[in-house]
């Protein structure tokens, strides 16, 4: 049963990423939208696509063979994905330090996902 709820959480968040990627890809302007980026040209679309798309596609694609524990590659996966996570949150709280505040939404609701699923990982590696 433990080893089945640690898949799930593997599915799970692999399905974030796998979401993000997506819709980076197929919509660069309106996933940037919310952080008040303005993204209107080829060289800025490009960049949202290769940063949050390709890299989003990629996770979940790491996410998802070690979901399966293909080549035994679990726990390794899940602890660099764990890891990239908590540095992205980090981020935000260097960011908060030296930047003004901001509202909650979308920075430190994406900090709260970020946290929760650097936790999950953490948790099932």
């Amino acid at each position: 049963m433990l080893a089945r709820m640690d898949t799930t959480v593997i599915i799970v968040v692999g399905v974030f990423f796998l979401a993000m990627g997506g819709y980076a890809l197929a919509a660069p302007a309106a996933l940037a939208r919310p952080f008040r980026m303005k993204i209107d040209s080829p060289e800025g679309r490009s960049e949202i696509r290769a940063v949050y798309g390709g890299f989003g596609l990629a996770v979940a694609g790491v996410l998802g063979a070690a979901a399966a524990d293909f080549g035994g590659i679990r726990t390794g996966v899940v602890i660099a994905v764990g890891a990239a996570l908590a540095g992205m949150a980090l981020g935000r709280l260097i960011s908060r330090a030296v930047d003004t505040r901001t509202a909650f939404y979308p920075i430190w609701f994406y900090f709260c996902v970020e946290v929760a699923a650097a936790g999950l990982l953490f948790t099932v590696a």
